[in-house]
């Protein structure tokens, strides 16, 4: 997994609530065959093109400088509904680094973490404040999210705490999922087998 210790960049403020996995990306585009790496076109497909496939330009998405942003904002319970991991896939496929949200959905957060995207909660007075200043000045805001610090800068420079678990944090900064974390402890494992092995032999037969 690759590590993220700091983003910066525009954030498309899709201020909406409930915007659930099913509209992140479709369930026909995950048996599909594409592959979690085929699915960032894929992603928000619902708004970002019309019937015919072609781009609609009332979609946040289809608009300067909006295009390629790196971090999204939005509502309360990003990510809820489905518990589709394709729909992380889709976000990072599309370039998002870190989503801004009050909070997220449970399995949608966890996936996140598993793929590289970090989840960054605040409360929503900030994330509007966030989405005001990203719109007042569209062609020159940006927004830092600094997991080191676990800060985010807003484009007018304020700066805003935001909590994550100490071990999600981790792992996160050294690019470690859940497999390469366990990994990272074989010494120990190799330690305990051996131990295991000599006080209880029949087991390992």
């Amino acid at each position: 997994m690759e590590k993220f210790t700091k983003v910066t960049g525009v954030a498309t403020p899709l201020m909406r609530q409930n915007v659930d996995t099913d509209l992140i990306i479709r369930i026909e585009r995950l048996v599909d065959n594409v592959g979690r790496e085929g699915l960032g076109p894929f992603a928000f497909e619902q708004i970002r093109f019309k019937p015919d496939g072609s781009e609609n330009p009332d979609c946040i998405f289809n608009q300067e400088p909006y295009r390629d942003a790196p971090m999204i904002l939005s509502r309360e319970n990003f990510g809820c509904g489905s518990s589709r991991e394709g729909a992380v896939w889709a976000l990072k496929g599309m370039g998002i680094k870190a989503v801004i949200a009050p909070y997220f959905g449970d399995i949608f957060n966890n996936n996140c973490f598993q793929n590289g995207i970090l989840p960054v909660p605040l409360p929503i007075e900030e994330v509007e404040l966030l989405a005001d200043e990203m719109t007042a000045s569209p062609g020159n805001a940006r927004i830092t999210v600094d997991l080191e610090n676990c800060i985010v800068i807003s484009p007018t420079g304020r700066t805003i705490p935001f909590k994550v678990e100490a071990h999600r944090q981790h792992a996160m900064l050294n690019g470690l999922d859940d497999i390469a974390q366990t990994l990272s402890r074989q010494d120990a494992i190799v330690g305990w087998q051996k131990a295991d092995q000599s006080a209880r032999p029949w087991v390992w037969l």
